[in-house]
C-alpha cells in the first residue's frame, strides 16, 4: 500500500506497526465477512464497507473468499473514487 510507503520514508517502525494493524483487521473481515455497512451512493447491495482507524475498507460479500476492492482513508469521496471500480 503506497501509504505505508510514504509512512515509511519517515518512520520504517510505524509503518510496520500500520501494516500489522491493517493486517489484523483485515483477518477479521476474512472470518466475519458480513460486518460492515452498506452506502446509500452505491445502489448495489453487494458491496459491504467498514470502517477501522482512519480507513475504510470497500469489500464484494458475494464473493466467497470474499474480494477487497479497495483500502481507502475514511474522508475520501467514496463515489468519486470507487465509482469506477465497483461494476
Amino acid at each position: 500500500m503506497k501509504i505505508l510507503l510514504d509512512i515509511a520514508d519517515d518512520n520504517p517502525d510505524s509503518a510496520e506497526r500500520l501494516r500489522a494493524e491493517i493486517y489484523q483487521a483485515l483477518q477479521r473481515l476474512g472470518r466475519s465477512p458480513g460486518i460492515g455497512h452498506y452506502h446509500e451512493e452505491f445502489l448495489d447491495r453487494r458491496y459491504r464497507f467498514w470502517n477501522f482507524y482512519s480507513m475504510l475498507s470497500a469489500t464484494s460479500g458475494s464473493r466467497k473468499p470474499i474480494q477487497i476492492i479497495a483500502i481507502v482513508h475514511g474522508a475520501r469521496n467514496l463515489v468519486s473514487f470507487l465509482g469506477s471500480r465497483v461494476s
